[in-house]
């Protein structure tokens, strides 16, 4: 396919236009981007294209090392690209999805590559790996069940420009779950608003928003109104959905009606998500890797378990269940919200323990439970040295403290090139990633969830 694509203004680009360099595409790079040379050697990451192809970039930033463009005209395409569902996912549009171009098939191969990338790079590690598709996922779209709207000083809901602060007016969004409804959303103006977010749970069909006020962000602890305008906003709200909350002053969320929570299906239980904590945003993700995860740790009756970073309690249940009343599950996480959802949800297990706190110093503090497995479901910042040291620390004899007792992690991550970090920690510590599997679990977009299992060599 040899055509042009449609330029920031919405127009064909024309190939005598001042500021559009010719490329050629080379390898996929990390955060949905491929990897371009200038004639004189300085490199190029450029977003809608894919590699191989010959295209005309507009460059949108650079610095001393490198540049950032968009592929506004298509030279000589992939035979992997095809025509984006969304009007908006072009140079200049919503910045929401990476690979709209790319077939399903060609973004998990991408997904891949990269994946591969980072673990040759920064784990030192050559292995083959998959990016598997979740169930009911023929076409990538229709899946994300939470979504930010951001509203421009006119009132108008949308999506970001990429990396910008830019609100584009996209109507509809073919990646959100039908659930969402954007239409509701940005078919209204939202005076003295910040953000809108919808969440919601296919399982149970409940649906909740989250309304920013305008102002400074929430954890700031600005002053800010209580409620967006009620004579604006209430109508607006009203027969919109079960829940609905208001961001207020120094994080703290208010409820206007409803439970606060939604109840999500996953691994043949119910459970209490409040609605402003984390869940897995594919309707296939959360029972996915809760299978990967048992199949990684392989926990057993009278077992000892740690699930850290726990949040409303998921993966505790599953390995609840797995080591039975003889055996113990400590859970360990930092958002209160989440906690009290998790104590909740894992009250038919009383061996399952969930900890409020830092998870690291939470850690520290218990003095090593004597866990034979653990669970790690960091965000994307990942676990970090200090907290895989502490977990994997050497017997110190003189301070009477035993060596760990751990023999097998299953680490779930959202960012391949921050497991890559911490696998190579593992390793440093004698440890070894014995087998990973990705999962596409965010379609259209540049991120992918993988679960890393490792052992002592």
């Amino acid at each position: 396919m040899e055509s042009a694509i449609a330029n920031a203004a919405g127009r064909p680009a024309d190939a005598g236009q001042e500021g559009l360099i010719d490329l050629t595409v080379g390898d996929v790079a990390h955060g949905g981007w491929c990897v371009a040379r200038q004639p004189d050697g300085r490199v190029v990451f450029v977003r809608h294209a894919l590699p191989g192809e010959r295209v005309r970039a507009r460059v949108t930033g650079t610095t001393a090392k490198f540049a950032r463009a968009e592929a506004v005209e298509i030279v000589q395409a992939s035979p992997d690209r095809v025509e984006p569902p969304c009007p908006h996912a072009q140079p200049g549009g919503c910045g929401g999805c990476d690979w709209q171009h790319a077939s399903l098939e060609a973004q998990r191969r991408l997904k891949a590559d990269v994946i591969m990338h980072q673990l040759r790079r920064i784990a030192g590690l050559d292995r083959e790996v998959t990016v598997e598709p979740l169930a009911g996922d023929d076409e990538g779209l229709g899946w994300r069940t939470r979504i930010r709207f951001s509203v421009s000083p006119d009132g108008a809901a949308g999506l970001l420009r990429h990396r910008s602060h830019e609100v584009v007016e996209v109507g509809d969004c073919p990646v959100a779950h039908p659930l969402v409804r954007p239409a509701d959303i940005t078919g209204q103006r939202w005076e003295q608003t910040a953000s809108v977010e919808v969440v919601v749970s296919p399982g149970s069909g409940e649906r909740a928003l989250i309304v920013t006020p305008e102002g400074k962000s929430p954890a700031s602890g600005a002053a800010r109104p209580a409620v967006p305008p009620a004579s604006r906003t209430g109508a607006i709200l009203a027969g919109r959905a079960d829940t609905i909350l208001v961001n207020g002053p120094g994080g703290r969320i208010g409820v206007l009606r409803g439970r606060g929570y939604l109840r999500q299906s996953a691994a043949g239980r119910t459970w209490r998500v409040a609605a402003a904590t984390f869940w897995q945003v594919h309707p296939g993700a959360a029972d996915a890797l809760t299978t990967a995860v048992l199949d990684a740790l392989r926990p057993g009756d009278g077992d000892v378990a740690l699930d850290l970073f726990c949040g409303a309690g998921l993966f505790a249940g599953a390995l609840a269940e797995a080591v039975g009343p003889q055996g113990a599950v400590i859970g360990v996480e930092g958002d209160r919200w989440a906690v009290r959802d998790a104590r909740h949800n894992l009250r038919d297990w009383p061996w399952a323990r969930v900890h409020h706190g830092d998870v690291a110093s939470t850690l520290a503090r218990l003095g090593g439970p004597g866990a034979g497995r653990a669970v790690l479901d960091p965000p994307r910042t990942g676990a970090g040295r200090s907290l895989i040291e502490h977990l994997l620390r050497p017997p110190d004899v003189a301070a009477g403290r035993s060596a760990s007792l751990l023999r097998r992690v299953a680490y779930v991550s959202c960012d391949p090139a921050t497991l890559a970090r911490d696998i190579a920690v593992f390793a440093g510590s004698g440890w070894k990633l014995e087998a990973l599997r990705a999962f596409d679990a965010f379609p259209m977009t540049h991120h992918v969830e993988c679960v890393a299992t490792l052992a002592p060599v």
